[in-house]
This record gives C-alpha cells, sequence and structure tokens, in this order.
C-alpha cells in the first residue's frame, strides 16, 4: 500500500457505509413520502390544496438534508483520504490490465480471445468486451479480439487491446471450460457460457473489495468503470475530435447530462418517457446546488436518437443552455457511414460521462456506459445519476444481492417479510420507497421498504497478482 502523507486522515469503515446510507434513506424517504402524497392526492380532491402544501415543505426538507449530508463529506477532513484511495485502487487495475495485454514473450502468453462478430451495436460490444476482460482479468489471460465486421475503424478511435502481441498462430483454440491449462482459450457470449466466471458481476477480486466497499457506494459500477477506462481510451484522432466538439459546444461544468434512448428501443426494451420526467430530475439537481449558491447558469448536455427533442427542450425550457451536436440523432442506426455513426456515439458516451449529474434510463446500454465511466472519474460517482427505470445493471450479470438490516412485516399482499439477515435477490428500485426482489430464506418474491436493507459486497479469490497491493 502506498505511503500516506502522515496527516491524512483516514476514516472508518463504520463511518463511509454510515454516512452514504443516511443519504441513501433520505432519498428513500423522500421516494416514499412523495409516492404516499401523490396517491392521496388523486384519491382525495378535497384536500388537494393541503397535500401540495406538505409536498412542497417535504421538498424543502428534503433538499436541505441531502445539502447538509453532502456537505458533511467536504467539511469531514475525509476527502483527501479518497482522493488517494480512489487513485491507488485505480492505478493497481489500470497497472494489471496493461501488464496482462503486454506479456513479456508471446509466443508462451495465455491468450482469452473474445468473438465480437455475435453481438450486435456498438454499446453491445463494449460490454461484450467488458465481460471478455473481466475473466482474462481473473483467469491472468491476455485478451485477444477476432476481426471483427468494422475492426479497422474500432482500431483507428481506440488503442487496441491486443498490445504488443497478436494472437498466438498455429496453435488450437481450446473452448472454455473454467479451468484449463490450454495456452489459448475461446469465450463464448456471455449468456452461453458454462460453467460460470466466479468474477462475473457483482462480484468483486477479494484482494481489494473491502477496501472498495468502503471508498464506493456501488463497487461493482467502480470495478466495470475501471474496465472502459482501459478500452476507452482514444486514438489522437478521437481526442482531437472531443476537443473541438468541447469547444464548439462551450462545454463546462457543471452541466446535467440527459439521455432520452427512442427508436428501436420504445416498447422493445423500455417504455416511453417524455422530456418532461427527465427535467424532474434535472431541476431537482440544480435547486439542490442553489442552496450552496454554486449556479450561475443552468446547462445540459442532451444526448438523443429523437431529432426533434432539440427543438422541443429549448421551446419548453428557455432557462437552460441546452448544448448538444443535434446531427448525432440524425445519423443514429443509419447504416451508410458506420464511421460518422460511431463517432457521434462515442461523442455522446464521452460528454455524458463528463457530466456533473446523469438523468437517463438504465435500461439504455449507452447510459450505462456513461455512467460506469463517470465512475472512473470521481472517487464515488454513485449518487450522482436519476434512472427513470432500471436500477445499474451489467447484462447477464448475476442477481444483486442484499441484506435485510430492518425487520419487516408485509401489510400488502404484493410485500414480504424481512427478518434481520435475510437475504435478497434484487429485482429493482420502484423509485417510490420500495424494491421489489426474492427473499432466499422464505422464496418469497415482493415488495419490501428499500430502507430495510443494505446491498451485500460479493467477492472472489483469484490468481494472486505480483503487483498485489496498492
Amino acid at each position: 500500500m502506498d505511503t500516506f502523507n502522515a496527516t491524512l486522515i483516514v476514516p472508518s469503515k463504520e463511518y463511509e457505509l454510515l454516512r452514504r446510507r443516511i443519504h441513501s434513506n433520505v432519498k428513500e424517504f423522500s421516494y416514499y413520502v412523495n409516492s404516499e402524497l401523490e396517491s392521496l392526492d388523486r384519491k382525495e380532491k378535497g384536500t388537494v390544496r393541503r397535500i401540495k402544501e406538505m409536498k412542497n415543505m417535504l421538498v424543502e426538507h428534503f433538499r436541505s438534508l441531502l445539502k447538509d449530508i453532502t456537505d458533511l463529506a467536504d467539511v469531514d477532513d475525509h476527502s483527501t483520504w479518497r482522493e488517494q484511495e480512489s487513485e491507488n485502487l485505480s492505478r493497481l487495475i489500470q497497472n494489471r490490465l496493461d501488464d496482462l495485454q503486454n506479456p513479456l514473450d508471446c509466443s508462451i502468453a495465455k491468450q482469452l480471445v473474445c468473438n465480437l462478430n455475435k453481438v450486435y451495436g456498438f454499446s453491445y460490444k463494449f460490454h461484450h468486451l467488458v465481460y471478455c476482460f473481466i475473466v482474462a482479468y481473473e483467469t491472468q489471460r491476455m485478451l485477444v479480439l477476432t476481426p471483427m465486421k468494422y475492426n479497422n475503424v474500432w482500431q483507428k478511435f481506440f488503442f487496441t487491446l491486443n498490445g504488443t502481441c497478436p494472437l498466438v498462430m498455429n496453435k488450437s483454440i481450446s473452448q472454455w471450460t473454467g479451468n484449463q491449462t490450454d495456452q489459448i482459450v475461446q469465450l463464448p457470449i456471455i449468456d452461453d457460457v458454462h460453467p460460470k466466471p466466479r468474477l462475473l458481476p457483482p462480484v468483486l477480486p477479494d484482494d481489494f473489495a473491502s477496501r472498495l466497499n468502503v471508498l464506493h457506494g456501488d463497487p461493482m459500477v467502480w470495478w466495470i468503470g475501471q474496465f472502459l477506462k482501459f478500452i476507452f481510451l482514444p486514438q489522437p484522432t478521437i481526442s482531437n475530435i472531443f476537443d473541438e466538439c468541447a469547444e464548439k459546444m462551450k462545454f463546462q461544468n457543471p452541466t446535467v447530462g440527459v439521455h432520452v434512448r427512442r427508436a428501436d428501443k420504445i416498447n422493445k426494451d423500455a417504455g416511453f418517457h417524455a422530456l418532461e420526467e427527465y427535467m424532474i430530475h434535472v431541476e431537482e439537481y440544480y435547486k439542490l446546488k442553489e442552496l450552496s449558491g454554486q449556479i450561475k447558469k443552468k446547462r445540459i448536455y442532451l444526448a438523443t436518437d429523437e431529432p426533434n427533442l432539440f427543438a422541443e427542450a429549448k421551446r419548453k425550457y428557455p432557462e437552460y443552455e441546452i448544448i448538444c451536436n443535434e446531427n448525432i440523432s440524425k445519423t443514429a442506426f443509419k447504416k451508410y457511414d458506420l464511421r460518422k455513426s460511431l463517432i457521434d456515439l462515442i461523442i455522446d458516451i464521452h460528454f455524458l460521462s463528463l457530466s456533473d449529474y446523469l438523468v437517463c434510463t438504465f435500461s439504455s446500454q449507452v447510459c450505462r456506459i456513461a455512467y460506469a465511466l463517470m465512475n472512473s472519474l470521481h472517487p464515488d460517482a454513485s449518487e450522482r445519476y436519476a434512472s427513470l427505470d432500471d436500477i445499474y445493471y451489467f447484462g447477464g450479470q448475476s442477481h444483486r444481492l442484499n441484506e435485510a438490516v430492518l425487520q419487516h412485516n408485509s401489510n400488502r399482499p404484493q410485500e414480504i417479510d424481512l427478518q434481520i439477515g435475510d437475504q435478497i435477490f434484487v429485482d429493482g428500485n420502484r423509485w417510490n420507497g420500495y424494491s421489489k426482489g426474492k427473499n432466499l430464506r422464505t422464496h418469497k418474491t415482493g415488495l419490501y421498504p428499500t430502507f430495510k436493507a443494505i446491498s451485500k459486497i460479493e467477492s472472489a479469490i483469484v490468481h494472486a497478482y505480483s503487483n498485489s497491493t496498492a
């Protein structure tokens, strides 16, 4: 472990976990009360005015509490430690990945072949690539990509993952069995892999899982973000494009990134959400910041595949400075210029990740990529988002696991009972104070108050790395 400055104040594990739990519980309390008041508003029309007054006062209480909790992290003398710990852990992972991709002797290097021709769009390939890379990390194999439909375009955008070694030729390629010692192994897509890799998200490597749990509110996101950070290393051509776009748009912080996915996703993988639904969270973010006098101009980076949305946003929200690349939505899904479409998508991911807060739907892979990248840029960005549908997930992952810390006796048919210590497979957050999941003790599925459970971190022991400390 790096030697800390003698004056560096290191917080206890209990303090960091409790601070984030209070922050989360305040938000869950607000979700619950707002939902119940809205329900009353619909049923009791004679009390509309009083309910509206209560809601307004509740929102003010909520913002004040959230501001105080957020400020606590700025004045508790632990911010320097958080920055240093994040830097140390990130450097540890980046060094290990670099060592994997640049073995000393290519002729004997063990390799894991990742086939990107079987999967679909660019964002799906990004997630598939992360999955392959995680398995390569677990098995300490160099990751090698098979030639793909737009391999040349990919390598023009990013520094190639193949590092100093190409695929070893004149060697047989064996299929994944989970524990073979063959020099070259090919990995199937995540839905077909058997046996399952030990590090399949949300499982973390055991040698730093406990440290990451103290540092970060959602360790799985940080872990995935580290692989994206390594993969998403742009060639100078793309870096120049990023700089030109930033200058043209006058991109600066603070900015809220808003990603609205429609087109081919609506009524297939996601429901329709009006612009107003996104803007509720955008406005709440800026109102919270205004309590500290931190906001002079309200900005949005709007990314969407719906061309008409830009004009709608500017018409309905003239008090916002809306920056975007309107050409992106016009070329989305068009195959006649693959290079342009990919560049436009990468631009959106880049600027969404650079935003201070992200509002989107986690059913969108583009949004999840941007969010994971955002978490590679901060010690802990696990609260810098609002999703209109899913919680964050990694496609093909094992279930997220929660553990009950408070007892709950169900009082509605759709709820489940909880005893302290119960393990719960999480299905999702309803953003109304309740989550849905399966109690592994009772095998019943239903709703439970979100604040009565905490995330349970799972880890697995993997082969020791030479640079095993940070």
